[in-house]
């Protein structure tokens, strides 16, 4: 049908359906078991979102519901690649571990958990496994340095601690 015989009113707009956080391609999907259960509740609360969506606007309803159901199909589809790893017990560096560090000598700790990208969240001080800060301090132990570029700075990280929560 020519655009001409189209009233603009029936024309609706694909939603845009935000994107989860980036897991670059190839990447195995890592999350902690708490990790995994807040993704699972993040799925039960989608779903009851769907089920009692209550919009009286038609047009706003389909939107809406799209947008959810989008989500909800982002979400599962990070559920079913998700790799479970359960807290490690070692002396370096690894996935889930909380360590603590001072940055070129500065007295004041700082403090990072290593978890999966869906996870993280900078303001609890949760770290993705690939941001460049938790790469460099992989593999290293307590009392080692690992150095990172901070734009055209070089830092150093000195490790104070590395703990598992069991």
């Amino acid at each position: 049908m020519s655009r001409g015989f189209v009233k603009e009113d029936d024309q609706e707009e694909t939603p845009i359906i935000p994107p989860r956080a980036a897991l670059p391609a190839g990447v195995v999907n890592y999350v902690t078991p708490d990790g995994f259960k807040e993704l699972k509740a993040e799925k039960e609360s989608l779903e009851q979102r769907i089920a009692s969506l209550d919009e009286p606007d038609e047009r706003e309803h389909r939107r809406t519901l799209a947008v959810l159901n989008g989500r909800l199909n982002l979400l599962v589809d990070r559920i079913n690649s998700a790799r479970i790893l359960s807290n490690v017990h070692a002396e370096e560096v690894r996935f889930g571990a909380k360590v603590t560090y001072t940055i070129d000598g500065d007295p004041n700790l700082k403090k990072i958990t290593i978890v999966g990208v869906d996870e993280a969240d900078v303001k609890k001080q949760k770290i993705a496994f690939t941001a460049p800060i938790a790469k460099v301090l992989m593999g290293k132990e307590t009392g080692e340095t690992a150095e990172i570029n901070l734009g055209e700075n070089l830092k150093h990280l000195k490790i104070h601690s590395v703990e598992y929560t069991t």
